[in-house]
């Protein structure tokens, strides 16, 4: 076994600097979330999911994958946000063993009136605290950790690195 290469001080300051301010962001910003449009952050999730697609409907399977959450647990949080009016199930034509999640109007409405403010909350506490080089560095770093962390490990056909989703949740 090899031995660990630990972080050196200017390494272990940004990695608990940045796990501080990501817990302390998506605090802030899902307590805001609730106050202001009495929304979770995973019903913002489904809900904006839902809305940015061409006819507002997704495959529960495609939804869950893109939260990182268990088909299960999607489930079990999609009959809390059916029971709202917030969206709707239908089953798939293609597939008996599928199901469609819906964007009902009552859910088209509570993104949009949710979504200037969460926009306006995460500009004041992330994206207005930035210069420019700043932004464009944080895109970079972002995409580049998601790409490693989606890429096949192995030769084409490979199961992304990414571990299946567990009950644990979505860490976005």
């Amino acid at each position: 076994m090899e031995a660990p290469r630990w972080l050196d001080e200017r390494e272990e300051r940004a990695w608990r600097g940045y796990r501080r301010m990501r817990r302390l962001l998506d605090l802030e910003l899902a307590r805001e979330l609730a106050q202001d449009a009495g929304l979770s952050e995973p019903d913002y999730d489904v809900l904006s999911d839902l809305s940015e697609t061409p006819d507002q409907r997704l495959r529960l399977s495609e939804l869950a994958d893109r939260m990182l959450w268990s088909r299960s647990r999607l489930s079990h949080h999609l009959t809390r946000m059916q029971q709202r009016g917030l969206v709707t199930r239908e089953e798939c034509a293609s597939d008996g063993r599928g199901s469609i999640v819906a964007l009902t109007p009552a859910g088209r409405q509570a993104i949009e009136a949710a979504a200037p403010g969460h926009v306006a909350a995460v500009r004041r506490h992330l994206i207005d605290l930035l210069t420019p080089e700043e932004v464009e560095a944080l895109g970079a770093l972002t995409h580049r950790v998601v790409d490693h962390l989606t890429a096949p490990i192995g030769p084409a056909g490979d199961p992304p690195r990414r571990v299946a989703p567990t009950s644990a949740g979505p860490e976005v």
